[in-house]
């Protein structure tokens, strides 16, 4: 069979301080209630500088200058532990500072609802315009219209009809409102989409920095963020994907958005899968950018436990899907995992669909997968919080599967564990860590021969939405290419069978 493969990936993160404090939900719903509290006063002491955060082993490994295994030969606290005589540049991407960010949400932003103080301005787009991957993004010009004054911007703010932003606890710039009374076009949604759109756009120009891809290659693009792009009465139809592909010169490309919650990469994922190997579309990328309201989400935790605030970082990703070119690692379509409404929501349950059940459709045993990548959530940043190590618990779960299903002995329990599992290094909870961070490090893994294949596992929690208390949760296994490219059929022949089918068919009917 011609499965689809795995070309490329890239990952971006950036790290957005003043956005933590000023628009993470932790923050934003702690300021409503008292905005004197003292976890609102402590914080300032806790956020990294850049450097610090640069110099993270998670974040080293999210952008690839570092391997799973590497940071697992770490001893924690990892942010104690800083790596040294490295640059923000990575294998697979790269860490942006927050001022890019906001340049570049001014770039990609089509209706010219922000409005950047006119120093900062002509300072960021001298930085973007130097940088080899920003400076080739369309619409760099932004930057020359309209800036604004800082006391333009304040009063905009002070009137409560635009979101602040600032930059080293200045106020430096501002997002307006879309229309005066749709909640979906408030200044507050406005502000969340643009950061999600502009760090989304920097993971697919990252994409096509790093890899082969061309922009004008990109039939098709799948977004599997975590916000809702809509209009009057469209309030979350989407559509980012082409917005995102719009900025980026992916001329000849569509595409849609889709949305799952945390489990939402992995669904995409699959649905790229199916594109490219049904010849419907040659290239596909899933990309999604981060989410701003998720910013400092457990940093009381953090600061109570005297560690920094973790969350300064968005993270992004863009995935390059294509037809089987018999090198690049294979994604086993027949073989994708589904925990199905009547799966059941207990854990076992849950594993046994998005795992065990997918392994006997295609004949492989637990240990016949080299990687398991579920929720790669970092420890640092959960453990506080009380959730514990979430990847850890995970393969302990397929672990015991093992074991129940009389594929392993349980004396072999954490062996297994150590051997399939690796530590979590995504720098933020929700869709980032939905196992496609480990997809670039599996690529090279496989290619080199280090690994044969990997699960890549997402889950959800749907009851969020409060339309349902069901779980949600989708797997697929990428494995070393056959080698072999299977000629597939001859779509001009089927297309001259189907019609001489419906002729005689219609001759028949005809007939009677």
């Amino acid at each position: 069979m011609n499965f689809p493969v795995v070309k490329g990936a890239a990952y971006g993160l950036i790290q957005a301080n003043e956005m933590l404090v000023h628009h993470g939900t932790t923050q934003t719903m702690e300021r409503t209630k008292d905005a004197q509290s003292e976890h609102l006063r402590k914080l300032p002491g806790h956020l990294r500088s850049f450097e610090q955060a640069v110099g993270y082993p998670p974040n080293q490994v999210y952008i690839g200058n570092m391997t799973p295994d590497e940071l697992k030969s770490i001893p924690r606290p990892w942010y104690k532990q800083p790596v040294s005589g490295i640059s923000r540049d990575g294998k697979y991407g790269e860490i942006m500072p927050e001022d890019e960010l906001i340049g570049l949400m001014k770039m990609v932003d089509a209706f010219e609802l922000v409005i950047l103080e006119e120093q900062f301005q002509l300072a960021v787009k001298e930085k973007i315009v130097a940088h080899p991957v920003l400076g080739v993004i369309n619409n760099v010009a932004n930057l020359d219209k309209n800036p604004g004054t800082s006391e333009e911007i304040r009063k905009l703010v002070d009137n409560h009809v635009a979101q602040p932003i600032y930059f080293e606890a200045k106020l430096v710039g501002c997002v307006k409102r879309a229309h005066e009374f749709d909640e979906a076009l408030s200044n507050h949604v406005m502000f969340e989409n643009l950061v999600s759109k502009a760090s989304a756009v920097f993971a697919l120009q990252l994409l096509l920095n790093k890899t082969n891809l061309k922009a004008e290659e990109v039939d098709y693009i799948i977004e599997c963020s975590e916000e809702a792009c809509g209009d009057m009465n469209q309030r979350g139809g989407g559509n980012f994907a082409k917005s995102i592909g719009e900025m980026c010169g992916c001329v000849n490309a569509t595409g849609s958005d889709t949305r799952s919650f945390c489990a939402a990469p992995a669904h995409a994922m699959v649905e790229a899968a199916a594109l490219a190997q049904s010849g419907i579309y040659k290239n596909v990328v899933v990309l999604a950018g981060g989410s701003s309201a998720k910013l400092g989400m457990n940093s009381k935790n953090h600061i109570e436990k005297g560690m920094p605030a973790f969350e300064d970082m968005l993270g992004a990703f863009a995935i390059h899907i294509g037809e089987n070119d018999g090198f690049s690692p294979m994604i086993r379509t027949d073989g994708v995992g589904r925990h199905k409404i009547g799966s059941g929501s207990s854990p076992q349950a849950v594993m046994t669909a998005i795992v065990a059940d997918p392994l006997d459709r295609i004949g492989y045993k637990i240990l016949d997968v080299d990687r398991y990548a579920a929720e790669l959530q970092n420890p640092e940043i959960t453990e506080p919080a009380g959730a514990g190590d979430v990847p850890l618990a995970n393969y302990k779960m397929i672990s015991a599967l093992g074991v129940k299903r009389g594929e392993l002995e349980r004396k072999d329990l954490q062996k297994a564990v150590d051997g399939f599992g690796m530590p979590g290094f995504a720098p933020t909870q929700g869709h980032i860590p939905s196992g496609v961070p480990f997809v670039g490090h599996a690529v090279d893994m496989i290619l080199s021969g280090k690994i044969v294949r990997t699960m890549i596992i997402g889950k959800g929690s749907l009851f969020l939405g409060r339309m349902t208390n069901l779980f949600d949760g989708v797997s697929f296994i990428i494995e070393k290419n056959s080698g072999t490219v299977e000629p597939g059929f001859n779509k001009q022949e089927v297309r001259v069978m189907i019609a001489k089918a419906l002729r005689d068919f219609a001759k028949t009917f005809g007939e009677e």
